[in-house]
């Protein structure tokens, strides 16, 4: 058998494995049932990627992220690895053609969403391939007291009657231990073996600080540690506004959110990866699958909704093991803001039962009928319908697509028909005095046979790569075609398909899920509680908070965080000297505010105010024509 490292080596470039890593790769090449939690970056995927490949046959991968899955076959087959994802949008015939190839293509993974998983198609075919065995990510979604439970998960267990001899290696990055409990059993896992990394990061300080003109603040940090940064804010607007700001005061700075296109995205984020913009500010849409290893700062300018989702962003500081720091700015209109943002938006069952009929009225589906039907949905035309609250219809919708009742696919997207209006000898002719326009309209002729007889969908990106344009500019050709009334073109832009899984049947729908809905509202309390007593505590240490709330006892205090420093500023605040000797110190390397000397010692100007006093008497410091202090004999 090759060896793990050989492996790694090869695909990875990499010679040596993370903690935990080969001993997780260990258990299932020996056919043990595996059960990894290792935080953010710890590198989950490889603990079944690696096996994978040594193994023989296929592994099945079950996962909710469809971009995540796109993004990891991606990174295999730029390995030269035969992998696919069965994502939403492919036909029966497609499907059928794909799982044939997982059985007789010598493919090494097939990824699978929880839902895919319940067709009878996948199924028959998964008893017929040699399966080496089933990986499920994002593990945490199986228990009801997890972070982003999804029902259809609890269907997973149907695999082990499917494939009864094969393993499986559950895996996470962050998980209380009831819900490492939970996924045990509901997996059927048989003595598995459990491999769990400490949420412990030593050389990241978790730091909250109460703070009024929060910019301010955050300026502040980011001239004093000139190295690749991430701030999450809570909209997409806030992400336009502080990179302005930011650039405005010499920080370079661009942005990422779900409402950007793809070229758009990838633009920003190779600006931040390659260092050419130090920070990125984003909404809680960045960070899936990023791994830069030198990311100095994490910053939340608004409270995260759970200590779940904190630990993963903050997470992304340090990664390279050089001390880093994780902050979040509060003041005192965040709790109010925390509770609107994610308690007073929870759409309770009887609403959701309103979105649902209304839902059903709106594609005309009558009671009984729908299953697998897929419509072009338009989000906004669909509220201002029927008057509802924009924010808590969007979250039902959610809801209705974890819960399986609904398939909602957020990707915009334009839906493009034509038909040619004129003769054929008319259309030579008209190309004869648009030459520019002859190479886009042979495309089309050549591609779709019917398009002079019927109105006919077409796919922009099979024409513009066949004629050598780029999109926008075939998009530009097709309404000077219909403008010169040579086509007949119907350009839809719709921002969401909706797929109705089960058949219509009103409130019995929703009756079956109505103890879910009331217990992920519940969860949500929970979450939002301990957000608010990790920032409020500034009497225990910051990392023991989060550490205790992952269930890890007996920790020590780690001597960096902003409630172990504030700890030594206080003994230091007490001592008049000590203050005079730090000033002294600051302003051997420059000249400073009197603000700008709290920020940077880490005092309040109340406790400084007494001591530059007290040194302009004594002729130590002077005040420059600026308003700063400086020492009197530099």
């Amino acid at each position: 058998m090759t060896h793990p490292v050989n492996i790694l080596e090869r695909y990875w470039k990499f010679t040596e494995f993370r903690p935990f890593q080969e001993d997780a790769i260990n258990a299932v090449l020996k056919g043990e049932d595996t059960f990894v939690l290792l935080p953010t970056g710890g590198g989950k995927s490889l603990c079944f990627q690696v096996p994978a490949l040594i193994k023989e046959g296929i592994c099945i991968v079950i996962s909710p992220l469809i971009a995540l899955m796109k993004e990891q076959v991606q990174t295999l087959q730029d390995k030269g690895i035969k992998a696919m994802a069965l994502t939403s949008g492919i036909s029966y015939a497609q499907l059928d053609t794909l799982l044939d190839n997982c059985i007789y293509g010598n493919y090494k993974f097939l990824y699978l969403s929880p839902e895919r998983l319940q067709q009878e198609l996948v199924q028959e075919r998964i008893k017929q391939m040699n399966v080496s065995f089933i990986a499920v990510d994002e593990a945490h979604c199986i228990s009801q007291w997890g972070n982003d439970f999804r029902p259809a998960y609890k269907n997973i267990a149907v695999l082990r009657q499917l494939q009864p001899t094969a393993n499986m290696i559950a895996l996470t990055a962050s998980a209380k231990p009831e819900v490492v409990d939970d996924i045990i059993k509901e997996l059927d896992f048989i003595n598995p073996k459990v491999f769990r990394q400490s949420f412990s990061r030593a050389n990241l300080a978790y730091m909250v600080f109460h703070e009024e003109d929060k910019y301010y603040r955050i300026e502040t940090i980011l001239k004093k540690y000139k190295a690749a940064s991430i701030i999450y804010v809570r909209n997409r607007k806030l992400t336009l506004e502080l990179s302005s700001f930011l650039e405005s005061k010499g920080i370079l700075a661009t942005y990422y959110h779900g409402g950007l296109s793809n070229a758009e995205k990838d633009t920003h984020m190779n600006l931040w990866l390659n260092n050419q913009k130090q920070v990125m500010v984003a909404t809680n849409a960045f960070g899936m699958g990023i791994d830069k290893p030198d990311v100095k700062t994490v910053i939340h300018l608004n409270l995260p909704e759970s200590m779940e989702s904190y630990f993963q962003e903050a997470g992304r500081a340090g990664r390279n093991g050089e001390k880093a720091f994780a902050v979040i700015l509060k003041n005192n209109g965040d709790e109010v803001l925390i509770k609107s943002q994610f308690l007073n938006v929870l759409p309770t069952v009887d609403f959701i039962k309103q979105v649902y009929r209304k839902l059903c009225n709106y594609f005309q589906i009558s009671y009984g009928e729908g299953e697998y039907l897929t419509f072009d949905f338009d989000f906004n035309t669909f509220c201002k319908t029927y008057d509802f609250n924009s924010v808590l219809c969007y979250n039902s919708l959610l809801v209705l697509d974890r819960t399986s009742i609904i398939s909602l696919s957020k990707q915009f997207k334009n839906n493009i028909s034509v038909q040619f209006i004129i003769a054929n000898h008319v259309l030579f002719n008209y190309l004869e005095t648009h030459q520019n326009l002859a190479l886009i309209v042979k495309s089309m002729l050549r591609i779709y046979g019917g398009i002079f007889d019927h109105d006919t969908k077409i796919n922009t990106l099979s024409i513009a790569e066949k004629a050598s344009v780029t999109e926008p500019q075939l998009i530009s050709a097709l309404l000077q075609l219909e403008k010169d009334e040579i086509i007949k073109l119907n350009l839809a832009k719709t921002d969401a398909q909706i797929t109705f899984i089960e058949p219509r049947e009103d409130d019995k729908t929703i009756n079956r899920i109505a103890y879910i809905i009331e217990q992920q509202n519940e969860l949500k309390q929970r979450q939002v509680k301990a957000m608010l007593d990790y920032v409020e505590n500034d009497s225990v240490c910051k990392s023991m908070q989060l550490l205790a709330y992952f269930g890890e006892k007996n920790t020590e205090s780690c001597g960096i965080c902003s409630v172990c420093i504030s700890t030594k500023k206080t003994n230091i605040s007490k001592d008049a000297n000590a203050i005079r000797n730090s000033i002294i110190e600051l302003l051997e390397t420059g000249d400073y505010s009197s603000r700008a000397i709290s920020t940077r010692l880490g005092l309040s100007e109340k406790d400084i105010k007494n001591t530059l006093q007290m040194m302009l008497e004594h002729d130590m410091i002077a005040i420059t024509k600026t308003n700063t202090y400086k020492l009197s004999h530099l």
